[in-house]
């Protein structure tokens, strides 16, 4: 394999960044051009690789580039149908790299690509929801798209007054994220779309999501699809096969960030995830106390309603289309876990020095306002503010989906209240 271009899209236009160097996966080192460097308007593709000369470790190489891609029984599905071994990050990357989350292209040198989208039909739609994971990874292979995360979920375009889905080609850019439903966690679809509807009512921003229905509504034939935040239409967009595209923005995931390998991305004895990620808003974020206050209610509202999944590749950070400012990304991927019996009751990261859902208290997290430098006052008083908002707000969005046609969101309620931190209190 040739060596890998990677660029990235500021304002609408994609810009030549750097390159990867590809003697082999262990020694593949990403480096910016000298061209990049000297525009005035370069700017780091990530905190974990900032501007400079000499070229990146294999190390920093593979914790930022081998986090933009799927994990798991997806990753392995994706390299069985591209041929390639699952530990060869390099040439899966150069097969999916055409659209990342954020704004990050992998080519080659010379690559000639098109934008097209090709309709996804009715029956595709179905086989989406009915096959799960083996499908979507039929999609994103054929599509040449990367999304992280270990489920079963295809990037696509969605053109809502038609009602028609659209999958991208090229570099056509999508507009949704749309995940199957997980065969071993009961209504999962439903789960985080009553999570997510209960976030917006404590006052968390989430990007909009629906559910979409291919048949009665049980699983298998579901799909949940989600707004992407890091695509926005500017006032008179360009368009391809009629169709507008949106823009891209950057964003990098905590793990990226922090140059923390996916694999790691649950945190250990010796880590301090949640300490480093406030420092990182700290310094990086272009309004600091807002978004220092909005990750402290993220955090508040997973342990409230049991959601042991929220690790760092599950908080974000979202760049403008100029690349000159850093704001926390949406809420995302929230789901209760602790609604299933085989889920874990360990967090993603710790709390006050816990771990498990069951050891965390208030003084938990007064302890944590300290170890992140938030003032105790204010942040035990946000905490009691959420504790109050979550029943109400769950129950109003329950109604909402059990009057939509799904009545497992009440059951699902009931397991929230009863076995995620709420229960305490």
């Amino acid at each position: 394999m040739k060596d890998l271009i990677v660029s990235i899209e500021r304002n609408g236009k994609m810009v030549p960044a750097g390159t990867i160097s590809d003697s082999n996966v262990s020694d593949a080192r990403f480096q910016y051009s000298e061209e990049y460097l000297q525009s005035p308007d370069a700017c780091s593709i990530s905190i974990s690789l900032p501007l400079q000369v000499q070229p990146f470790s294999p190390i920093q190489t593979a914790n930022y580039f081998e986090g933009l891609l799927p994990e798991g029984f997806t990753r392995r599905s994706v390299a069985q149908w591209m041929r390639v071994d699952e530990g060869d990050y390099l040439s899966i990357l150069h097969g999916l790299g055409r659209e990342c989350l954020g704004a990050v292209s992998i080519t080659e040198p010379g690559e000639a690509l098109q934008a097209s989208y090709e309709r996804v039909t009715e029956e595709q739609v179905q086989q989406l929801a009915s096959e799960g994971a083996l499908k979507s990874a039929e999609l994103v292979t054929k599509s040449h798209l990367s999304l992280t995360g270990a489920s079963g979920k295809v990037g696509l375009y969605y053109d809502e007054p038609e009602n028609a889905w659209y999958l991208p080609r090229g570099t056509a850019p999508s507009t949704h994220i749309v995940k199957q439903s997980h065969i071993r966690l009961d209504a999962i679809v439903t789960n985080e779309q009553l999570c997510l509807l209960t976030a917006r009512r404590c006052g968390i921003t989430v990007p909009d999501s629906f559910i979409i229905n291919t048949g009665d509504g049980s699983d298998g034939e579901v799909l949940f699809a989600t707004e992407r935040y890091d695509r926005v239409f500017p006032a008179v967009p360009r368009t391809v096969d009629k169709i507008p595209c949106p823009l891209r923005l950057h964003q990098e995931d905590f793990a990226q960030a922090l140059g923390i390998p996916s694999a790691a991305k649950y945190e250990r004895e010796s880590g301090h995830y949640m300490r480093d990620m406030f420092d990182i808003l700290r310094r990086y974020s272009s309004d600091p106390i807002i978004d220092q206050l909005k990750l402290w209610d993220m955090i508040v509202f997973d342990y409230l309603i049991g959601n042991t999944d929220a690790h760092i590749k599950n908080f974000s950070l979202l760049h403008s289309p100029d690349m000159k400012q850093v704001r926390l990304a949406p809420a995302y991927d929230i789901i209760s876990t602790t609604v299933y019996e085989q889920s874990t009751r360990d967090m993603a990261f710790k709390i006050g020095g816990a771990l498990s859902i069951d050891d965390i208290m208030a003084d938990s997290f007064r302890m944590a306002a300290e170890q992140v430098g938030l003032g105790r006052k204010m942040a035990m008083n946000r905490f009691d503010d959420m504790r109050e908002r979550v029943m109400p707000a769950l129950l109003q969005a329950t109604e909402t989906l059990v009057t939509a046609g799904y009545s497992k969101a009440s059951e699902i309620a009931e397991q929230i209240l009863s076995t995620g931190g709420i229960a305490k209190y």
